[in-house]
């Protein structure tokens, strides 16, 4: 499913699985994985009972990071890329903003390209993580 602010796609397999699978391709795809957020367990370890499974896993591309950087310094408060992966309705859901949505609340013209290159890669990540 895709909407206007939000790429998502759906996998059969388990949410573990489907974190591993994302962390090897994003890498597949020149991504590094800055960081694998457990939203369950932090909000326990806060004392915030939470139940639901819930991974924030954050990925960059440094030379595309480069570029809009180079742009408008501000869009370093929407980095890096997050994929959000959760179960619903017994599927694990892989689900992103679009950097081309995000880059329309900076002045920076010059990256949309690099904003739909990065978009397209996460899509084609997305997918093949969620490869049965």
């Amino acid at each position: 499913m895709t909407t206007d602010l939000l790429l998502t796609r759906s996998s059969a397999l388990p949410l573990e699985i489907v974190c591993q699978r994302l962390i090897e391709v994003a890498t597949s795809h020149k991504f590094g994985v800055l960081a694998n957020h457990n939203l369950r367990e932090k909000m326990e370890s806060k004392g915030v009972s939470f139940a639901r499974e819930c991974r924030v896993i954050e990925v960059c591309n440094p030379q595309q990071a480069q570029v809009v950087l180079n742009q408008a310094i501000e869009i370093s408060t929407a980095l890096p890329c997050r994929i959000s992966v959760y179960e619903e309705a017994d599927r694990t859901i892989l689900a992103t903003i679009k950097p081309t949505m995000l880059l329309t609340m900076f002045h920076a013209p010059g990256a949309a390209a690099t904003a739909q290159d990065v978009e397209d890669t996460l899509i084609r990540i997305m997918e093949e993580t969620c490869r049965d």
